[in-house]
């Protein structure tokens, strides 16, 4: 049975995508319990493929029986292995919250579409994740990105259809780069398989094909990833699309998009390429910098919660690229744990910020005043994220930070690695603006704020204080997560 999860993780989703539309035809009740158990059991396979690599090694699946470079593979190793039960993970917690979000924040007549979508995207991210072939890769980016456009414009506000008219454009614009990269590869070496790739492209690394499809594919998953400046797209997208949308956008697609940056780098092109054929690494590390800083100074400047947080997410995206510049064992370990404890921590501030507009009706900062007295839960929950994200021990944020900062350190980049703790205390002037206006802020009472009067539904709260705690758990047990963490960096490190 084993052997054969790889195809059903990804087969037998796009039929429940199909079953929810069908189902919700008769009774709209029906499509929340499909994606959930749908989506159950795909975080279900993908611990099962994840133990199964950590024993037995890498696992290779060709569809149809045929194998590369004729037939397309699916791999799943420790990198990608880690990286699938992270995003299934988040994308479990996600259906469970957004049952009561959806209610609220999505016209009933949309709700068959929003599910069916849901569920086409994440199975298009976990299609990306667990590829082994670009041009597949590149399908199944499609998949999950129109998916993510309509859901971004489901909220049916007139600020919502143009976030998700402008993420589509930036969108495509990436996609036309992803796809001229891939068409280069594939004229270089007339294979699209990456292993095949990693293999044929150290003789052609002279080339002016293989040198601009390796911008090109940077680029393009550069604006897909937000990584400072292309981020223009992101916090209209993250701003106006309902909350449940908004939690998986920001935790689920944003990694996956980082991981086909990483796989491209350093198991498509290797460590030698861009250390030392095309050395790009100090230019990255330079805006992966920048990126830190200005992200969390556009976030101190916020006077939304939602546009705050998406602009921390600038700033974030900057730390796990950090580790890209530095490319060496400690610093990639510190960025694949930076990948799992920014999903965790970030997935809570915007459920706790969900949450917050679900009985406030408002996410301006200025009408929050004094809320913690009456939602003090989902309160405290941001607090513990935040002092994750500001990276204080002993959270998943500050074990990652430690990394990426050892990481620096071996490298002998310390003036990077003196701004990049700039950053973290830049982190603590947008985090301290919510806490204080929700601790400290005069309450207004509950006559001005009805709707306040307690806390969200517990599908809501569950997995929002589940997140909370797996920041301070994860944070507290690293050790064993590095465990995890240590081979898949040394995969990336040793090329395929």
């Amino acid at each position: 049975m084993i052997d054969h999860l790889p195809a059903l993780l990804i087969a037998v989703p796009f039929f429940s995508a199909l079953l929810i539309l069908l189902a919700g035809w008769y009774d709209r009740r029906f499509c929340y319990p499909i994606s959930l158990i749908t989506i159950l059991l795909q975080f279900g396979a993908a611990i099962a493929l994840l133990s199964e690599v950590m024993r037995e090694g890498t696992i290779r699946y060709h569809l149809g029986g045929w194998p590369p470079p004729l037939g397309i593979e699916l791999v799943i190793d420790s990198f990608n292995g880690y990286i699938l039960a992270i995003i299934l993970f988040l994308s479990a917690a996600t259906v469970v919250y957004a049952r009561r979000s959806v209610e609220k924040e999505i016209d009933p007549e949309k709700k068959v579409s929003f599910y069916v979508l849901f569920q086409l995207l994440v199975t298009g991210l976990a299609g990306m994740t667990i590829t082994g072939d670009v041009f597949n890769l590149y399908v199944f980016l499609e998949i999950s990105s129109i998916a993510t456009y309509a859901l971004v414009a489901s909220a049916g506000r007139p600020r919502s259809y143009v976030a998700g008219f402008n993420y589509l454009v930036l969108g495509s614009i990436a996609a036309g780069f992803i796809l001229l990269g891939i068409g280069n590869l594939y004229v270089a070496t007339g294979t699209l398989n990456m292993a095949e790739l990693a293999v044929l492209l150290p003789a052609s690394y002279d080339l002016a094909t293989v040198h601009s499809a390796f911008l090109f594919l940077i680029i393009g998953f550069s604006i897909k990833t937000a990584f400072f400046p292309l981020h223009l797209w992101l916090p209209d997208a993250y701003a106006e699309a309902p909350s449940a949308v908004t939690v998986l956008i920001s935790t689920v697609m944003a990694k996956v998009n980082v991981y086909a940056l990483f796989r491209i780098v350093f198991t498509v092109f290797t460590t030698a390429y861009v250390v030392e054929t095309f050395p790009v690494t100090g230019l990255i590390l330079f805006i992966a910098t920048v990126a830190v800083i200005a992200g969390a100074i556009l976030a101190i400047a916020q006077s939304d919660l939602k546009r705050l947080l998406a602009y921390s997410s600038i700033s974030q995206i900057g730390y796990i690229m950090f580790a890209l510049g530095v490319a060496n064992q400690l610093a990639l370990e510190g960025g694949l744990l930076h990948i799992l404890g920014h999903a965790v921590m970030k997935g809570c501030l915007f459920m706790a910020a969900g949450l917050i507009i679900y009985r406030m009706g408002t996410s301006r900062l200025s009408d929050l005043k004094g809320v913690a007295k009456t939602m003090p839960i989902s309160c405290a929950a941001f607090a513990l994220a935040g002092a994750s994200m500001i990276g204080i021990p002993p959270t998943i944020g500050f074990a990652s930070k430690y990394y990426l900062v050892l990481g620096a350190i071996e490298a002998g980049q310390w003036g990077y690695a003196a701004v990049f703790l700039l950053g973290s205390l830049l982190a603590v002037g947008y985090i301290w603006r919510f806490i204080e206006i929700a601790y400290f802020g005069d309450h207004h009472g509950e006559d001005h704020h009805p709707a306040a009067a307690r806390e969200g539904p517990v599908s809501m709260l569950v997995p929002m204080v589940g997140l909370a705690l797996l920041c301070l758990f994860l944070g507290v047990f690293v050790e064993v997560v590095i465990e995890a963490v240590r081979p898949a960096a040394m995969l990336l490190l040793g090329g395929a």
